[in-house]
């Protein structure tokens, strides 16, 4: 595992969000990414998949903006040691005010393998996974 890696997948991720443009994020992820939500305990699986989930929250959140950002390492889901970040962030959806993180391990190849979705405080959590379902349900994902 090479020790510096520079920019990494998460750093255009992240340039990606905050510029609003959602469709570049689909050449970081890897083909089988998996992405665990924090409203559904089951992950959603593949690139296409996952690219239009993060582009409908894309498309959800008012005022977003990543207020934190730690790197590191992990042991990913195969048990290997990953590059990983943290990304915290804060949001709203209307008048509900969003804290959360994304927990993001790169794979061998530096593309992002895992993203894992934190939400605080359970109102957010239970507004984001209703208008998240409405958005995958109008781009016809589910």
């Amino acid at each position: 595992m090479d020790q510096t890696p520079s920019p990494s997948a998460i750093d255009e991720f992240r340039r990606f969000v905050e510029a609003g443009q959602h469709s570049g994020i689909a050449a970081l992820l890897a083909p089988d990414v998996q992405f665990n939500s924090p409203v559904k305990f089951h992950p959603f699986t593949g690139r296409e998949m996952v690219a239009g989930l993060l582009s409908v929250v894309g498309s959800i959140f008012e005022d977003f903006r990543y207020v934190g950002d730690q790197r590191g390492t992990s042991t990913s889901r195969t048990g290997d040691v990953a590059h990983a970040g943290t990304l915290e962030f804060r949001a709203r959806i209307g008048k509900t005010q969003i804290h959360g993180i994304d927990l993001i391990e790169l794979g061998d190849d530096g593309t992002i393998e895992t993203f894992t979705v934190m939400i605080r405080p359970r109102s957010a959590a239970d507004a984001l996974g209703a208008a998240v379902y409405e958005g995958l349900v109008a781009r016809g994902l589910v």
